[in-house]
Formats: C-alpha cells, sequence, structure tokens
C-alpha cells in the first residue's frame, strides 16, 4: 500500500481574525461558514410600494416650509416649491433635537448628567417615488450632494453645533419608517463615541508615524487592488480590509482632507460618480438590499482635526445581529471582502 501524498501548501484557517487600524476593534470573517456573492443576490426583498397618494413626500407642499430647494441641478431661491422640484430639503416634522438657546446642563445625585437636546433635525427629499440613490443619475447624485454641502456649510455655523450627521437609511430594515426615498440631517452639541475613538487613534496614528492612517491604507489598496471595487480621479471604492458587515463599502477622497466642507466643485462630481457606482453596483450584486450610507467628517467645534481623513461608509444589511455581537460587539462577516469586492467590480 501506497502512503498517502502530501498536501501541498498550507491548510486554510475556517475564521480569520481582522483588525480595525482606526476603531481598534476586531472583527470575525468567517471563512468557515462563507457564503458565495451571488446568494445575497437571490433573498428575497419583500417590498410592497405604497401608493404616492399616502406618501407625505409626494405631497411635499403641505409639509414644512423648504430650508431648501433644487430644481434640474439649480437651486431655488425662496420657499415657493416649483413643480419641477427635483430635492427639497424640509425641517423633520418629528425632530429628534431642538433648536434652543441653552443647554442647560445638570448633574443629578453627583452620577447623572442630563442637558437639552440642542440642535436641528432636517430631512433631504428626492422627488421620485420609489427609485434610490443608486438608480440615478450622475448629475442627479451631484445635486443630492450639492443639498447636503449647502445645508452643512450653514449648519456648521449655528450655536451648540459641534457636530452634523449626514445618513441615509434605505429599506425598513435599515431604519427607513417612510418609502419614499430621503436622508437626514442631524447636527449635535457632542462628538458621538465611534467618531471620538476614530479621531484619537488616527491622532495617535499621526504622532507615532507623522503619517495619517486613512491615507496609508489608501495608498496600499491602490498598490495591491485587492479591495478596490472602484476608483476615479479623487476618490476609493472599497470593501474594508476588516469589513464589519458582508459588502461594506468605503468611499474615501484620494487627497488627504479631514475636513467634507472643504470640497471643491469638482470633487462633488467625482464623488457622485464614486457614489453612483458604489450603490448602482449594490443594487444590482444584492437586488437592491437595505442598507445604512453615514458621513464621517471632522467635528465643526473650532478644533484642529488634521490627522484625520473625512470618509462615507455604505453597510448593507447583509446579517442580523445576534447575542454574540450584541454581547461582545465583535462583527462577524461571511464574506472576505476581497470576494465581496471581486464580485461587486463586475457588477
Amino acid at each position: 500500500m501506497k502512503p498517502k501524498k502530501k498536501t501541498k501548501g498550507k491548510i486554510r484557517f475556517p475564521s480569520e481574525l481582522r483588525f480595525d487600524l482606526v476603531s481598534r476593534d476586531w472583527v470575525i470573517i468567517a471563512t468557515g461558514r462563507a457564503r458565495r456573492p451571488e446568494t445575497f443576490k437571490r433573498e428575497k426583498r419583500f417590498k410592497k410600494v405604497p401608493p404616492r397618494k399616502t406618501c407625505p413626500f409626494c405631497q411635499i407642499k403641505n409639509l414644512e416650509n423648504p430650508l431648501l430647494i433644487f430644481a434640474q441641478g439649480k437651486k431655488i431661491p425662496g420657499q415657493k416649491i416649483p413643480k419641477n422640484w427635483t430635492t427639497i430639503i424640509i425641517p423633520n416634522k418629528f425632530p429628534a433635537l431642538f433648536p434652543h438657546p441653552k443647554l442647560n446642563k445638570k448633574i443629578e445625585g453627583g452620577l447623572y448628567q442630563t442637558m437639552n437636546a440642542v440642535g436641528f433635525h432636517e430631512i433631504v427629499v428626492t422627488e421620485n417615488h420609489k427609485r434610490s440613490i443608486g438608480q440615478f443619475k450622475v448629475e442627479e447624485v451631484k445635486e443630492v450632494i450639492d443639498a447636503y454641502y449647502k445645508r452643512y456649510s450653514e449648519l456648521m455655523k449655528k450655536p451648540f453645533v459641534n457636530y452634523v450627521s449626514i445618513f441615509h437609511n434605505h429599506g425598513a430594515e435599515a431604519g427607513a419608517s417612510i418609502f419614499h426615498p430621503h436622508s437626514q440631517i442631524i447636527t449635535t452639541p457632542l462628538i458621538d463615541v465611534d467618531l471620538s475613538r476614530a479621531l484619537f487613534n488616527s491622532k495617535k496614528y499621526f504622532k507615532t508615524h507623522k503619517k495619517c492612517v486613512y491615507c496609508q491604507m489608501g495608498k496600499w489598496e491602490r498598490k495591491t487592488q485587492k479591495r478596490i471595487v472602484f476608483e476615479n480621479e479623487d476618490f476609493l471604492v472599497l470593501c474594508p480590509f476588516a469589513s464589519k458587515a458582508a459588502f461594506q463599502i468605503i468611499i474615501s477622497p484620494k487627497k488627504h482632507s479631514a475636513y467634507f466642507e472643504r470640497i471643491t466643485e469638482r470633487e462633488k462630481w467625482t464623488l457622485a460618480e464614486a457614489f453612483k457606482m458604489a450603490l448602482g453596483k449594490l443594487y444590482k450584486a444584492l437586488n437592491d438590499p437595505a442598507y445604512n450610507f453615514y458621513l464621517h467628517t471632522a467635528p465643526c467645534d473650532g478644533k484642529k482635526y488634521d490627522h484625520y481623513h473625512w470618509h462615507w461608509t455604505i453597510l448593507p444589511k447583509t446579517s442580523i445581529w445576534a447575542g454574540f455581537e450584541i454581547g461582545t460587539r465583535m462583527e462577524i462577516s461571511t464574506i472576505e471582502p476581497e470576494k465581496a469586492a471581486e464580485y461587486l467590480r463586475k457588477q
């Protein structure tokens, strides 16, 4: 009886822990229970489109007075809504934060802190009832970015605004309570824990290495090309090395910049192209999945954050957090970012 031949190469371990340089979190890439990329596309999407007549955003003239109006890429002065409007920003009818001249900080029992939830809460509504940003033309995405930029630039000057959060929930699983596509802008007097940690760790990296950690990661990604989904002159679209969800995408400027509000007119166009490619590929690859996207940029509290690097994060709802994820704050992804990026590039 002949001895068995030894298998050439190393046997691959069925799961891998990956370290996120910025958040300092570990994530699990569960290759042992890995799914093929195309299986995500076959998941059923139960989407019953509600009629326009019951949609509040289709009856936009009945809502709050608009703060900003666009029609076919042009800003419309005043508050009169034209018939050909394409993007409108209005105050949220049920805001989470409210404008107020005082924070009124208090401490209860020497333990618990409270203050007024002072801020602004606005809705960015696009005209089409069911066409999402992933289906937009580049010029339509550019208009949405213009709307974000103009309101950001205004809100950052307001009292008690230390951070401006811009985010978009697509699909009920992602928290969208109204079907009609819309984004939200919320300002806060605080800086959230996730961003605070990113600011701290990126500053620590900069002090040690005299380089921006985001720029270093971008440089490596462009060299290896393993996780890049798309790139143009100004932006990288990639599945991050330590992805917190299957098909997570980061859109990051190639040029170092801490502040979204310093984006140039040309960069708005190339960002629009990057967004269209990222969301369009997700739409095709995963059969219009639910997702959240949000902006992370340096706070507008007057401090210097030159070590930071602004970017957008897109998180598709490809899994549900269970006891392990909630209890440990350690995400499990069932597809390697390299395979996710390869699949998205083909779309």
